[in-house]
């Protein structure tokens, strides 16, 4: 897959996943590798790095456990709001994509 489209595909899903919860960083690794098990752990947290720059998600530390302390992930009202600009850029590429690509039936 090229990268540039892994990346907004990959930036999507975790916001999609931050929006339904709020977790730390390692149990959002676990499920977006699970689901794209080819993808660097690097990269994920490169992606929470950005959204977090870039405002659409804030990190709070958690209450600590046995183990150090964890860095929680949640999204904020910008976040939301290109979250539903995502999830509409999303179904648009899936209808135009299976429009021009589904076999004739």
């Amino acid at each position: 897959m090229d990268i540039q489209l892994k990346k907004g595909v990959l930036e999507y899903c975790l916001l999609e996943q931050i929006a339904r919860k709020e977790t730390y960083g390692y149990d959002l690794l676990k499920v977006l590798s699970d689901a794209f098990p080819s993808v660097q752990e690097s990269t994920i947290y490169a992606i929470l790095r950005r959204l977090r720059q870039g405002g659409m998600a804030e990190t709070y530390e958690g209450k600590e456990s046995d183990g150090p302390v964890r860095k929680y992930y949640r999204i904020t009202s910008l976040g939301r709001d290109s979250l539903q600009k995502m999830r509409q850029d999303w179904k648009d590429l899936v209808r135009g994509v299976n429009q021009l690509c589904s076999p004739d039936e």
